[in-house]
């Protein structure tokens, strides 16, 4: 879907690592001068000019579809399915400095901390130090031990995490933020199976981001070693802020629900809910901790407010 503003807006640099790294590679500047320059190429196309195999091609198309720069639709042309590429986007903004000091707090959660769940295998949990269980097994999810756990992944369902409300009667609720890495859930891993994650808050559904893959092939820069290879490895950071103009992945407005959208009584803690859309494609979830993945962190939440007079 291309309902995103053309542009892509930074405003935490540690959000935009992966379309950083993306960046960081001439061959892919070179694929995104030629999609500028055609609109859409397919990967025949895209090799071709480059003066280079389809393989190598594809892993560069890779990288820049995980960063958001770059759209990949199918078609169906005279040697069978093409994949054809565009640009998913018009500009990009990159906030290097803070326009100043912000009324703000942040927590961060564990991914076993989740207060209510559904969950449909594949599915399971583990620890940094052995799996809960066993796999498959949802009864597992209400293991005491899941408390501790590191990662966590299902095909369908959801997972409920509670975010603690320390707003004051004077504090006005601005932009919530959540920081996590995520992935689809495919039988051992598969880089290219898309799912389509829903994220709700407060019972209100915020927008829906579509997850390319459940990416293995390579250690998670965190993965314990006992961790089997033939599993998934990392996910990707993925920024969800909903503020008054909108609801945002990576600065990209996947939404027009604005905070002002989302029920708040300032008294009751927030509920951020996770899950696997029924609507679209459903290719799973895996939630990544600070002992899994590629970004040592859990889910990280930040609530920004502004002091209002009461005079």
């Amino acid at each position: 879907m291309r309902g995103c503003d053309p542009l892509i807006h930074i405003k935490e640099l540690r959000s935009g690592l992966n379309l950083f790294k993306a960046l960081g590679s001439e061959i892919r500047i070179e694929i995104l001068e030629l999609l500028n320059r055609y609109n859409s190429l397919n990967l025949n196309e895209i090799a071709e000019k480059l003066g280079l195999s389809n393989g190598a091609v594809t892993m560069h198309i890779k990288k820049l579809e995980e960063s958001g720069l770059i759209e990949i639709t199918t078609a169906v042309g005279k040697h069978g399915i093409q994949k054809i590429c565009y640009l998913n986007e018009d500009l990009l903004t990159v906030e290097l400095r803070s326009k100043g000091p912000e009324n703000v707090y942040e927590v961060e959660v564990k991914v076993g901390h989740y207060c209510d769940y559904h969950a449909e295998p594949t599915c399971g949990l583990a620890t940094k130090d052995s799996i809960i269980g066993e796999f498959d097994n949802p009864r597992y999810f209400a293991d005491p031990l899941r408390i501790d756990a590191e990662i966590i992944w299902l095909t369908r369902g959801f997972f409920e995490y509670r975010i603690p409300n320390y707003l004051k009667p004077s504090h006005r609720l601005t932009e919530l933020q959540f920081i996590m890495e995520l992935s689809s859930e495919a039988p051992c891993y598969n880089n290219d199976y898309p799912s389509d994650i829903v994220f709700h808050v407060n019972h209100t559904e915020v927008g829906v981001w579509t997850s390319p893959g459940d990416f293995g092939g390579e250690k998670g820069a965190n993965n314990p070693d006992w961790w089997p290879p033939h599993l998934n490895q990392y996910g990707l950071l993925k920024l969800l802020r909903i503020n008054e103009n909108g609801t945002y992945i990576d600065g990209c407005l996947i939404s027009d629900v604005k905070i002002t959208d989302i029920p708040f009584d300032g008294h009751s803690d927030i509920k951020f809910r996770i899950g696997v859309s029924e609507r679209g494609q459903v290719g799973g979830l895996t939630i990544y901790g600070s002992h899994f993945g590629n970004y040592k962190q859990d889910i990280v939440a930040r609530v920004l407010y502004e002091v209002v007079d009461k005079g």
